[in-house]
């Protein structure tokens, strides 16, 4: 959630996803006064010179700033000046008013897809126009494109994509305790029993009201190695229901983990309040445990700390708890609010190779624009990461949790954070967990 989440802040996502941009009008110009957080004033003149943008995005922290970077990149190359507004993790809590009130921002950053669904259905959304269209054709393949689209109309820029099936690691600890990166979901649970025995606490784990998007991460995992892929598009649409055994099944071993308070940093007590950022640098900053689960968009946390990623900190891929091995994707769509040149510009700039060489070159980030070289992404677990999200196999699928209505799937407190965020407290009550999803989900579904 980031990616959410947010990822995550995270989700991954949060992540994530689906957008819709302007329709280029050459006298609009768009954007509120800055009062949201600030922009830089360009220098010197260019085609937007005078023009406003305001952009709202959930993300804080490292994710922020280097997107304020980008966001630097295109006021320099156009005179416009952007200014920026953090939406926090509940992404539809914020713009829900603003649309309604008829004052949105020009452009905003969905983290779900199933957002972008929700805001096209009402008419909130602009459809990207000609040329904007044309930047996405050339640099996106077309699985990317159609999830930024709706009835056929593409409304958004996939700006920033996660790829959520790996697990970050001290290599020093392994080592120390004997420890080989597990292939399987049992193995990684073996390995969590030797480390424990050698001193250290495997995991800390984000499950904080704020941050359990990570936990619907490490359940789709499990349930697209165990269940396999058609059955998460099936779940994924609501088409089967939570109540399913395959769904029981996939508690049951995240339980393994989650089962083992001991297992986690602080325990119960501490994992329940811990948020995404604190995971990993509880994991990397303070060496309280060995693992974290985090995207590869968690290397941008990791940078506030004195380990180094490729050195201190590296990542295995997620185990594979059945036939399939686990290949989720979040991602984070610009969309257009309203109609301006300013917007329109600014997205087709987050669809450009430009803009993806600036951002690849501050870490924390990875893209599914095929124009983007290897080579441009500045720490090493991106680049070996890169490969993989670009081409990803048939198996590969989209972040469960934002395919699905936010209600359900995306809002603190509620709906599948909420129930596997209790499911951790009480991982013995797999049937009363799937009952849960499953009354959270027909309401969501509806």
């Amino acid at each position: 959630m980031r990616v959410s989440r947010r990822v995550m802040g995270r989700r991954a996502v949060s992540a994530a996803v689906a957008a819709g941009l302007l329709m280029a009008s050459a006298a609009a110009c768009g954007g509120d006064d800055d009062k949201d957080g600030g922009g830089s004033t360009p220098a010197g003149g260019g085609a937007l010179k005078g023009t406003k943008v305001e952009v709202a995005a959930k993300w804080t922290g490292p994710e922020e700033a280097n997107f304020r970077k980008v966001l630097q990149a295109f006021e320099k190359k156009t005179g416009a000046t952007v200014t920026y507004a953090s939406t926090g993790e509940n992404t539809d809590a914020y713009l829900g008013p603003r649309i309604a009130a008829k004052n949105p921002p020009d452009v905003a950053i969905l983290p779900q897809p199933g957002l972008l669904q929700q805001y096209a259905a009402k008419g909130s959304l602009k459809p990207l126009g000609p040329d904007v269209v044309s930047e996405v054709s050339a640099n996106f393949s077309p699985y990317w494109k159609d999830l930024s689209s709706y009835k056929g109309q593409t409304y958004g820029v996939m700006a920033k994509a996660a790829y959520k099936s790996i697990l970050w690691y001290r290599p020093q600890v392994f080592s120390d305790a004997g420890v080989q990166p597990p292939a399987t979901f049992d193995d990684l649970v073996k390995a969590a029993g030797t480390l424990q025995d050698a001193g250290t606490t495997p995991f800390t784990l984000a499950a904080g009201p704020q941050d359990s998007w990570t936990l619907t991460d490490w359940f789709e995992n499990v349930y697209l190695s165990q269940a396999g892929p058609e059955n998460y598009d099936k779940l994924a649409k609501h088409e089967i229901k939570w109540t399913d055994p395959t769904v029981g099944a996939a508690l049951q071993t995240l339980a393994k983990i989650w089962g083992k308070p001991e297992f986690l940093n602080g325990g119960l007590a501490t994992a329940t309040k811990t948020k995404f950022d604190e995971s990993v640098t509880q994991t990397f900053g303070q060496n309280k445990a060995a693992m974290v689960y985090g995207g590869d968009f968690a290397a941008a946390n990791i940078a506030t700390t004195k380990a180094k990623v490729g050195t201190d900190a590296k990542v295995f891929a997620f185990p594979k708890a059945g036939s399939t091995a686990p290949a989720v994707l979040g991602g984070d769509i610009a969309v257009a609010l309203k109609d301006g040149k300013g917007g329109q510009e600014l997205l087709k700039f987050l669809a450009s190779p430009e803009a993806g060489k600036v951002w690849a070159g501050l870490g924390g980030y990875l893209t599914p624009n095929k124009n983007v070289p290897p080579d441009a992404y500045s720490d090493p677990i991106a680049k070996e990461l890169i490969a993989q999200l670009q081409q990803a196999g048939d198996a590969a699928r989209y972040d469960l949790s934002d395919l699905a209505p936010a209600a359900f799937g995306a809002t603190p407190g509620k709906g599948e954070w909420e129930a596997l965020r209790n499911f951790v407290q009480n991982p013995g009550d797999v049937k009363g967990t799937q009952a849960k999803l499953e009354s959270e989900a027909a309401k969501a579904y509806k």
